[in-house]
């Protein structure tokens, strides 16, 4: 349906607030092609599925938002353009794109704890950090973690070339203009880095640079490119490499003019040494005819400066047979193997013979490559350095300003520059009438437009943009907030269960509030004594507790005068009836009580906060219309948590309180056991109680509280 769908015609986009509203004759078709009178009726709400399928169409795009490996769908990071493993989108949305790839579609994933990224490094009781591009989120660093950002001068001077931005009218001109650039910086030998916002456009570059004949390697969320990562950004510094990388946010490489010498001594050492102490992989395959793949660790041999000499040759094989000598003949996992390695190419102290031996080869290999890197760093360096081509202002000028950084490090000479269009999504979507004024008055699209009103409206855009996404996490805060108080009570309660050896304080502290809401519910404290309907009282307390069958009206008319002594009465017979329930089963089975209170109360802890959880994320989208009503949606957020919270805490009390006065072991004897504690054990209802109720004023059956199965 999403596919014949047209845009402004069935639904319009919004891609700023990434949302999508069908249109009256959206309405009209997609309740005629599924043949149902209203797409939002409660018992087959067709909405949100015909509203996921748009979405999936037009705002989450392959080798954009995320790739396809094997039969998955995965999300790209856009901030680091890596792939975010196990990490599905929520609400449907990862089926339905799931579905317009025409793959097998999962299950729905369920939330069973979340918190922000805010509360959780709040958590820590001291916060610190070091970046090279704080400088422009100091606003954000103060007001959410309380941080103030101090600049550290560079430690030798930054000679880097920030050239002026290169703006086109339409992308086809940028993109030519791209590949003109590293044209000329190749012809000249310099290395060029390439900037790239998504995986299209790098295998887009990758495949123009091809046809001009330019050889270069690519970096990006793809498979085939994750794996050689490092090996890439520290290679990318040499004598005319050209490196296109998908959002270079921090590759935890340095780039080092001329070839990174450690590192390909250390790439050496892996080759020689990882198909010799690494175990062959186990597991079982699918297919019988198509083999494992085979793991190798060769390394393109064009990467290494020179061929290692003989010498060189020998002393690391002399290193690798001590190490397959005393560690065994592929004997470690990978994981390992490679902290071995690591270690081994480390500065730090060796006792072990292996590893000191492994570090002198490393050390031979390094020096031998280093003449030959440090020749090429001359040339380099005389060309230029390091030359960066950005292709697309960020929606955050510190991703602009992590890539410019790549280039100019320690002194290093460097120059970067940004070829840009008025077509890019950030000045599209936020550029607003001055930006729309101007693509209209601009005709030429291959020749680039230079105005300082022009660079004055692009610098306001990403401004604006930087401001709208930094409202929105700090409006996620606020509402995180809310919900972080409820999180500690929650967990604090949990860890008690989990933690304390004995936990007769907290199920009597049940029994007593649950005692509470009874009375509440049936009485109300303000009620005078001659409208107190003790039946109905009285039924209830037995429906929750078969122990209390000796209660009657004259019994509590005599023994209380007041509300609060009859609080008092039915507070005590609560914890009577627990105790002795605690001391019928531990009669039966020595221990078991202990272990069924606690399996009790993480069970309803534990699937109650996961339903709060959905129920506080419904909230979070209703209370936004309240602002039409003049009401702050966040208070009101806060005022409907904090009942659904009070809500939640008095189900879980009563929920395991219940569980445990109708506890009823079965001994169950196993063949060839002689002792007669063995056992297992399930909830039984006995007598007056036929379900668990879920209010204390009305009786509901539903007997899912716990049944807790466990053998001793």
């Amino acid at each position: 349906m999403a596919s014949v769908f047209e845009r402004d015609i069935h639904y319009t986009v919004d891609e700023k607030q990434k949302t999508v509203l069908l249109s009256e004759q959206g309405y009209e078709d997609a309740e005629e092609i599924l043949g149902v009178k209203d797409l939002y009726d409660p018992r087959e709400q067709w909405a949100s599925y015909v509203l996921n399928a748009v979405k999936a169409k037009e705002l989450f795009l392959r080798d954009v938002n995320y790739i396809i490996r094997g039969k998955e769908v995965l999300i790209v990071d856009e901030f680091t353009g890596r792939v975010m493993q196990g990490r599905r989108w929520s609400d449907g949305l990862h089926q339905a794109v799931e579905a317009k790839e025409g793959l097998p579609i999962q299950n729905e994933t369920v939330t069973l704890a979340s918190i922000s990224y805010q509360n959780f490094f709040l958590q820590f009781p001291k916060l610190c950090g070091m970046t090279g591009t704080a400088a422009t989120e100091s606003t954000e660093f103060e007001s959410i973690y309380k941080l103030k950002v101090t600049i550290v001068p560079t430690n030798k001077p930054m000679i880097r070339k920030d050239e002026s931005d290169v703006v086109f009218r339409a992308t086809t001109g940028k993109w030519r203009a791209v590949v003109v650039e590293i044209s000329r910086m190749h012809k000249t030998g310099r290395p060029v880095l390439v900037g790239t916002t998504s995986v299209e456009q790098s295998d887009s570059l990758s495949e123009q640079l091809q046809e001009v004949g330019i050889p270069h390697e690519v970096l990006n969320a793809k498979p085939e490119n994750v794996e050689r990562e490092a090996e890439i950004v520290a290679q990318s510094g040499r004598l005319g490499a050209v490196t296109i990388a998908t959002n270079m946010a921090g590759r935890g490489t340095d780039i080092i003019l001329g070839g990174n010498a450690e590192f390909m001594a250390r790439l050496k050492l892996r080759e020689m040494l990882m198909p010799r102490v690494v175990k062959l992989t186990e597991g079982s395959y699918v297919s019988v005819k198509k083999l494992p793949p085979k793991k190798s660790w060769k390394v393109n041999e064009k990467l290494f400066p020179c061929k290692l000499s003989s010498e060189k040759t020998k002393l690391a094989e002399k290193a690798v047979n001590l190490a397959v000598e005393t560690w065994g003949q592929r004997s470690l996992t990978e994981l390992e193997a490679e902290e071995r390695l690591s270690y081994s190419c480390e500065k730090g102290p060796a006792s072990d013979d292996v590893i000191a031996k492994l570090r002198s080869a490393f050390l031979e290999i390094m020096k031998e490559y280093k003449g030959y890197t440090e020749e090429e760093r001359k040339k380099v360096v005389s060309a230029g350095g390091l030359h960066v081509v950005g292709t697309e202002r960020h929606e955050s000028r510190r991703v602009d300003n992590q890539l410019r950084g790549r280039t100019g490090r320690q002194g290093d000479p460097g120059s970067s520059r940004f070829f840009l269009s008025l077509e890019d999504n950030i000045f599209r979507i936020f550029g607003g009438d001055r930006i729309q004024g101007l693509m209209r008055a601009f005709r030429v699209e291959d020749l680039p437009i230079e105005s300082k009103m022009l660079t004055k409206a692009l610098d306001e855009a990403q401004r604006k943009v930087e401001n709208y996404f930094f409202d929105i996490r700090k409006q996620l805060f606020e509402f995180d907030e809310v919900l972080n108080s409820q999180r500690d009570r929650v967990y604090t309660e949990r860890r008690r269960a989990l933690e304390s050896d004995n936990l007769l304080s907290l199920i009597i502290e049940y029994a007593e509030l649950t005692m509470d809401d009874i009375l509440e519910a049936n009485i109300g404290s303000d009620a005078p004594k001659e409208s107190w309907d003790l039946d109905k009282l009285i039924k209830k307390l037995q429906q929750y507790c078969y122990l209390l069958n000796d209660l009657t009206p004259d019994v509590l008319s005599s023994e209380c005068s007041s509300y609060e002594d009859l609080q008092d009465y039915l507070r005590l017979r609560g914890r009577e009836a627990y105790l002795q329930k605690r001391t019928i089963i531990e009669s039966q089975a020595p221990g078991l009580m202990k272990d069924a209170e606690r399996f009790l109360v993480l069970n309803n802890i534990d699937r109650l906060w996961k339903e709060h959880l959905q129920a506080l994320k419904f909230v979070q989208q209703a209370v936004g219309l309240r602002g039409y009503a003049q009401r702050d949606p966040l208070i009101e957020y806060k005022l409907e948590g904090y009942n659904l919270f009070l809500d939640m805490m008095a189900q879980i009390r009563r929920n395991v309180i219940y569980s445990i006065y109708q506890f009823q072991p079965v001994m169950v004897k196993k063949d060839g056991d002689k002792r007669e504690n063995k056992k297992s054990e399930k909830i039984v209802t006995n007598g007056s109680g036929n379900g668990n109720p879920n209010s204390v004023g009305s009786v509901e059956s539903s007997s899912a509280a716990a049944t807790p199965q466990s053998s001793a």
